[in-house]
């Protein structure tokens, strides 16, 4: 015998204290159409995901075509096919797109992809609609759809997750002819239902029940089992007329072991010693309108007595639980009303119940809604993260970090005097705790590079003569050169130098004594002046407008904001609607996969940041002063930096909800934080070091530095390499985050 084609041993999956599949163990032939039965939530999605590779096992093993499915999984997905439980192609994609994203995603091109489409279609038949929206086909078409992306590649082994639910009649069969169809041809198929007529079309059939598989075999060797009719017992065919009506009657009779509807139909299972002329008396109808035939059981019989036998030896081990015997009498057969055949007295009492009071009004049914809003709002930990801990954090970046008050700007003095009075001049400076001295420069060059690089937002020149003109009496003149970028900054600081120059100036007339008659300090046409002239320049914005200061850092505000939700939301839109999962059978590389998703996205940043530096430029006046090419690459870094920050979200995130809370925390910090808005240098120290970690942070600088400056990359290296570390991060971390698993 051939090697099988699936094979499971003693393979388990919890998810925490729930067992989803217990110890389950099959062997499904190749060409074999393998049916996996059981009621919803018994574990057959659950298997068909273990066996894809897509979800890891608690216990045990399982090999698909030879290949262990949790080790080996990139070696079978190329080899197989899959339709996952609900339609999970793109809904925004025409039926043509939809067949050949996943031909080349299975490595089709060209002449070899067009042949296999052609070979789908004729075999689904769906050549007529190829032009059609997936969203706009019907059910039946989508199943065909389905299949024909999952037939594009000519797998062996095909898994179909209840491929027929919500379909029509008609739909099902013919999608069941096409299943006979790639059967004939040796394909495997591996197909998990509900229904008992598609059971009867499997070579094969397992049946799962609380996670265990209850029954393996054959259909035709199932019914045969002694278990399902004993030898004591009858099967019949009864038809009555209003079958229902005499339904309860007939299960009341003591030696009916089983009577189940079937449309006009009752089944009977009945002792050997009621035989069909004691059924006919019983039931005194008139002779013409009843019917009773001999009957074989069915595979639902099997389910049945199988079901019963498991659901009384679970009840006797005493585990019953609520959601169990729902489960179980889901199976065992509940008439017309939902009403369980071992639970006559509840019938009755059901039957005699009296009408709900009528409390219509325009608050009805408020208490209900109020406590089902509380159970959702428990149940959601990031809603309640979002609702308390954000207006918490925003509470202390406000109440902390925001300071109006402009301090300590950084300065870098230039001294060519050099003498006792110029280093009084500096430390009147920084007492004022205005200026800070971050740099001395010895030259124009450094000078002009503190500036440039935005190190130093104020710059001090000390002409060489200055402690000599003050003592002879002669105006000296002192250079300030501001760094109009930031108006608030500049603004405080011209205003604080002006100040400086005329209290320095009152102190010198003090010392000379205004009742000698002499001016402190005298120009060169012999004019009483101030001693200390004090004339300031502003750098990069004369005008001290803000927008230049504003615009380019929104420019990357904006950018970060499209990028990050753009990508978060796509991917977890995917992971909502399925299409994700379905990408994970695929063998796509997690590379592949992540990069496909971000390289487009990463297009539409970039045309962004484009038409934000028109703006810019035409409508707000702002030029750009530096490169153009090193704005835009690392304008590219920051932009990579942002799609890997929207894959991480996508890592965290379940719903599209919180994937915009998750974004909203990220966009909060890199707003409040990052300089846009209020000077980092104002703010303390644990904050000032957690902006250090927002990408947007060093981006800004980039941005005024380039534009405004006309900073090259030797200026802005240490953004550079804040930027480039963080990016590096955020993808690392994203990437080890980002699995093809789904669990």
């Amino acid at each position: 015998m051939s090697e099988p084609a699936i094979e499971l041993r003693s393979i388990s999956r919890h998810f925490g204290a729930i067992q989803a599949v217990d110890r389950v163990s099959f062997t499904v032939q190749r060409g074999a159409i393998f049916g996996l039965l059981g009621p919803n939530g018994s574990g057959k999605s659950t298997i068909i995901r273990m066996l894809l590779g897509i979800m890891p096992a608690t216990s045990g093993s399982a090999t698909v075509l030879g290949f262990d499915s949790q080790t080996e999984s990139e070696a079978i997905k190329p080899r197989i096919g899959y339709m996952s439980q609900q339609f999970s192609l793109y809904s925004d994609l025409s039926v043509r797109e939809n067949i050949e994203f996943y031909g080349r995603i299975y490595g089709l091109s060209g002449s070899h992809l067009d042949s296999r489409r052609a070979a789908v279609i004729e075999l689904t038949g769906i050549g007529d609609r190829m032009e059609q929206l997936a969203a706009n086909l019907s059910g039946g078409w989508k199943q065909r759809l389905a299949l024909a992306c999952a037939l594009i590649h000519e797998p062996e082994v095909i898994f179909l997750d209840e491929p027929t639910a919500g379909i029509d009649p008609v739909a099902r069969r013919d999608l069941w002819d096409l299943l006979f169809k790639l059967s004939s041809q040796g394909v495997t198929l591996l197909v998990t239902t509900h229904y008992m007529d598609e059971a009867e079309r499997c070579t094969d059939v397992g049946y799962l029940f609380m996670s265990r598989l209850l029954v393996l075999g054959k259909p035709e060797e199932l019914k045969r089992l002694p278990s399902v009719t004993p030898t004591d017992c009858l099967r019949f065919d009864l038809k009555i007329p209003h079958p229902a009506e005499h339904l309860q009657s007939l299960r009341a009779w003591p030696d009916v072991r089983d009577a189940t509807l079937f449309g006009e139909r009752v089944h009977l299972l009945v002792d050997k010693s009621l035989t069909p002329d004691l059924i006919l008396q019983r039931l005194s109808q008139p002779a013409g309108e009843l019917s009773l035939q001999p009957s074989d059981p069915s595979l639902e019989d099997v389910f049945v007595t199988m079901t019963r036998a498991a659901d009384k030896a679970y009840r006797s081990g005493g585990n019953e639980t609520h959601s169990q015997e729902t489960s179980a009498e889901s199976i065992v057969g509940n008439d017309l009303f939902g009403r369980s055949p071992h639970r006559e007295s509840a019938v009755h009492e059901s039957t005699k119940r009296e009408p709900l009071p009528d409390k219509s009004s325009s608050f009805s049914g408020i208490r209900a809604i109020l406590i089902k809003e509380f159970f959702h709002i428990r149940r959601q930990p990031t809603t309640l993260f979002f609702m308390f801990l954000v207006p918490t954090i925003q509470t202390i970046i406000f109440g902390y970090a925001i300071n109006t008050q402009i301090e300590h700007i950084p300065t870098v003095v230039w001294n060519m005097d050099g003498r006792r009075s110029s280093q009084v001049l500096i430390e009147s400076f920084e007492s004022t705790r205005r200026f800070a001295v971050v740099n001395v420069a010895f030259d124009q060059d450094t000078f002009d590079s503190s500036l440039q690089s935005g190190r130093a937002r104020v710059g001090i020149i000390i002409p060489p003569n200055f402690s000599e003109s003050l003592i002879n009496g002669e105006q000296t003149s002192l250079q300030v050169l501001i760094d109009g970028s930031d108006s608030q900054v500049a603004t405080t600081a011209q205003s604080s130098a002006l100040l400086l120059g005329q209290n320095l100036s009152i102190e010198l007339a003090k010392t000379k004594g205004e009742a000698l008659q002499l001016a402190p300090a005298r120009n060169s046409a012999g004019q009483a002046v101030l001693s200390v002239d004090v004339r300031t320049r502003i750098l990069y914005n004369p005008d001290l407008d803000s927008s230049h200061f504003f615009v380019p850092g929104l420019v990357g505000i904006i950018l970060q904001l499209v990028t990050l939700f753009l990508t978060s939301f796509a991917v977890v839109r995917e992971r909502e609607l399925g299409t994700l999962e379905q990408l994970f059978v695929t063998p796509v590389g997690r590379s592949g996969l992540m990069f496909g998703k971000l390289i487009p996205y990463a297009c539409v940043g970039f045309a962004e940041l484009v038409i934000m530096l028109v703006v810019m430029i035409y409508i707000f006046g702002v030029p750009i002063a530096g490169s153009i090419p090193l704005l835009l690459l690392l304008s590219f870094l920051f932009t990579t930096c942002s799609l890997g920050l929207g894959l991480l979200i996508s890592t965290l995130a379940k719903t599209q909800l919180e994937a915009f809370q998750f974004a909203f925390i990220v966009m909060l910090p890199s707003i409040l934080l990052s300089g846009f808005v209020f000077p980092r240098s104002e703010m303390p120290l644990p904050i000032y070091a957690v902006s250090f970690a927002l990408p947007a942070t060093y981006f800004i600088d980039i941005l005024r530095g380039v534009i405004l400056r006309g900073a090259g990359l030797a200026e802005l290296t240490p953004s550079v390499i804040g930027l480039s570390v963080c990016c590096v991060v955020v993808l690392v971390v994203s990437i080890r985050r980002f699995r093809k698993r789904i669990a």
